[in-house]
């Protein structure tokens, strides 16, 4: 019985993975399948299939506004002096301790394509001409100092208590500058053909309603006609005031 037992305990010991082989092998089967999940969840994070860049940089824009202190309003300036403008206020804000009453001053810009030389140009503009953007608490001291700036002529709307904008307002003021900025490798749309006569359908004076862009179902009026670059410049009222705007032959249609 002695070497029975002997026996026994030498096959064992002789095929050690007799026991091990059971265990190691749904543990091994683990392992490769949390590799497995892992290298799923690197792919998804560098590819998310969520919501696109743009509109996750819009909400975000949104947002950001929502939680911002103060209210914007906006000052008339001479065109032309827009960016000096906001130069001034910020320069003003400082020097007289009114930041925490001034808090962010912007002029609106706008990416657009010029022909110069037969050359196509992407250019960037001052999106309302005349016009800044000021985000302020409102009080005597804050307003005086946004009035006597250099270059302001006054607040848009009551000139001693200026109706602040409401968030789709400033929304859609600030907006364009991110919505127009090209997407790399982006597929650039098809090229939309105007016929000879739509370029001579225009006349200076006309009502037209804008149908694309930061404008559209605005109505505006033709001031000038450019067959040659397939242009019009339009009048649009914003608070009040006309402001010029250029806008290619398919982006108004005829009221």
């Amino acid at each position: 019985m002695s070497d029975q037992w002997t026996s026994d305990v030498s096959e064992d010991r002789a095929d050690p993975n007799g026991v091990t082989s059971d265990v190691e092998e749904p543990v091994l089967a683990q392992s490769a399948a949390a590799t497995e999940a892992a290298a799923e969840a690197e792919t998804d994070s560098a590819n998310p299939s969520g919501e696109p860049e743009e509109g996750q940089a819009m909400e975000e824009l949104r947002a950001m506004l929502r939680g911002q202190a103060g209210d914007w309003y906006v000052v008339h300036s001479y065109a032309g002096y827009e960016n000096r403008v906001k130069a001034n206020l910020e320069q003003r804000a400082q020097s007289l301790n009114m930041e925490d009453y001034i808090f962010q001053v912007e002029v609106p810009m706008e990416q657009v394509t010029e022909i110069k030389n037969g050359q196509k140009k992407l250019v960037r503009r001052v999106r309302m001409p005349g016009y800044v953007l000021v985000r302020m608490d409102l009080t005597d001291e804050s307003w005086g100092t946004v009035r006597h700036t250099p270059g302001v002529t006054g607040f848009v709307g009551n000139a001693y208590s200026p109706v602040p904008l409401s968030l789709d307002e400033v929304f859609s003021m600030l907006a364009p500058s991110i919505e127009e900025e090209p997407k790399v490798g982006a597929a650039k749309p098809a090229p939309k053909v105007i016929s000879d006569a739509t370029a001579v359908d225009f006349e200076v004076g006309e009502s037209v309603t804008v149908m694309e862009g930061p404008f559209e179902t605005m109505p505006a009026t033709i001031s000038e006609v450019i067959p040659e670059t397939q242009k019009l410049k339009v009048l649009v009222s914003i608070f009040g005031r006309e402001t010029p705007v250029e806008l290619s032959f398919n982006q108004v249609a005829k009221i």
